[in-house]
């Protein structure tokens, strides 16, 4: 799978020093979406309880938003104002604010690659990919010395950015000394396989920490051609449940947070199945948008909004208290 190909061509480069450089400034603030210091109105709705702020940190990677057949850029510079409304407006409030109460929160802008990269036959896609996670890396390691501290760190992503996620895991966690201040990495949206990350755990229980928690939402009649070709034989847990169990019923959703911005419970029971998850058809306006959908791809964050958040908190609070301790 592509994921897989990058993964290993990019590790490859990594060992033996051929990472492409970004030439973006990440000291400058007008190259990040969110920092601790400038919250966006979109997001600040979502921040009531501040506690674990000055505690852990929440490194979070957008979703690739460019995805116009008209538009023939592999990359989309870091200046483009569409873009970085489509990141302000939709990307942060309807997924980042997930997090938004677990920790402080950075999400660089990064020259994201067009959709086709993931799908196209020969280089272009992954030198696009590759030098989105150029941008992706330099953002971090720029966190990594002047804002982290030491404070633990939740990463989290959906679909390209749990491309990059998966990325910096490699890079930068595996079998090195900040794998200890890993709370957990949230990589919905793209398929991973064990060996993609063989010193990194699943998460399979709500709490556990050190590890990753990755799936991807289908309707009950499955689009099989995407499930077959990006997901069977993957990793998975169910994002309500945060186990393996094959179904978790409509009672234990904790809610989804729709585009009107309030917050569905108990809205559809959750399946597991090899590398994925299926759903009923949500409650609410969203079952109705979701009858012309092939799959829930773009709902794997906001149909579970709640229970992440959730999770979340009680990953970093374990965490805590186990350094505590």
């Amino acid at each position: 799978m592509r994921f897989q190909r990058f993964l290993f061509m990019l590790f490859l480069n990594i060992s033996t020093g051929l990472v492409a450089q970004s030439s973006v400034d990440y000291s400058k603030t007008e190259n990040w979406a969110l920092l601790p210091t400038s919250m966006p109105e979109s997001m600040a709705a979502y921040l009531h309880d501040s506690s674990l702020l000055e505690k852990a940190d929440v490194f979070f990677v957008y979703p690739t938003l460019n995805t116009e057949r008209r538009d023939r850029r592999w990359n989309v510079p870091i200046e483009d104002e569409k873009q970085r409304q489509k990141v302000l407006q939709t990307a942060l409030p309807m997924q980042a604010s997930a997090w938004a109460e677990a920790g402080r929160m950075y999400a660089p802008f990064y020259r994201a690659a067009h959709l086709r990269s993931y799908y196209v036959k020969g280089e272009k896609g992954k030198e696009a990919l590759e030098f989105a996670y150029a941008d992706v890396r330099a953002a971090f390691l720029y966190y990594l010395e002047h804002y982290n501290h030491g404070r633990p760190i939740i990463l989290a992503g959906h679909s390209q950015g749990s491309t990059h996620i998966g990325l910096l895991l490699q890079e930068f966690f595996e079998g090195k000394p900040l794998q200890q201040q890993l709370i957990a990495a949230y990589m919905p949206g793209i398929g991973i396989a064990a060996s993609d990350l063989p010193q990194l755990p699943l998460l399979t229980t709500t709490s556990a920490t050190g590890g990753y928690v990755v799936w991807n939402t289908f309707k009950k009649h499955i689009d099989r051609r995407t499930y077959t070709r990006w997901y069977r034989g993957k990793q998975v847990v169910n994002p309500v449940s945060w186990n393996q169990d094959s179904l978790v019923q409509a009672y234990q959703h904790k809610g989804f947070l729709y585009f009107d911005g309030q917050r569905y419970a108990q809205c559809f029971d959750t399946h597991l199945i090899d590398g994925a998850i299926w759903i009923d058809q949500p409650c609410g306006h969203f079952g109705w948008l979701s009858f012309w959908m092939r799959n829930y791809h773009m709902g794997d964050i906001n149909l579970f909004w709640q229970d992440i958040h959730d999770n979340a908190i009680l990953r970093v609070k374990t965490y805590l208290n186990s350094v505590e301790n």
